[in-house]
């Protein structure tokens, strides 16, 4: 009688494990096209990317790179201090959108240049996303908000 229920007890145990497998599988299948990785503009020269990987860059607009071309069409450079990346978006730009203000782009680097699917930028004047603060705090050159 105790054997039966130790082995009883033992593939449950069994079945248990292969079910939590599976469901761990299952999960990391489905979100492999969903992380998107943030690297600083120094990290996508030092090793790009390849050009199918969709990752997050972020940092500052760099200071009179701004230039608006044909329809919704944007180039600008975006800095850490160290390195600067230049970006391509087609598209209607966030309204607190500026240079020297901070953003993440999230889209590819191709051809030297980030080709961005969405632009995100800070959406108050103390706010810089904690990775963009990163970024800047490893370059040197991140300035804290006044009466912070």
């Amino acid at each position: 009688m105790k054997t039966l229920k130790k082995k009883r007890r033992v593939q449950i145990i069994a079945i248990a494990a292969l079910a939590l497998v599976a469901a761990t599988a299952l999960v990391g299948y489905g979100m492999r096209d969903g992380i998107n990785f943030f690297r600083a503009p120094s990290e996508v020269l030092a090793e790009p990317p390849a050009p199918t990987e969709v990752f997050r860059i972020g940092g500052l607009v760099e200071a009179g790179t701004l230039e608006r071309g044909q329809g919704e069409e944007v180039r600008f450079m975006v800095t850490d201090g160290g390195a600067s990346v230049p970006v391509v978006y087609r598209g209607i730009l966030p309204d607190l959108f500026a240079e020297n203000q901070g953003m993440v782009g999230t889209g590819s680097y191709r051809d030297g240049v980030f080709v961005a699917t969405e632009i995100l930028a800070k959406h108050d004047e103390d706010y810089m996303p904690r990775e963009v603060v990163d970024a800047l705090k490893d370059q040197g050159v991140y300035q804290p908000p006044e009466g912070s």
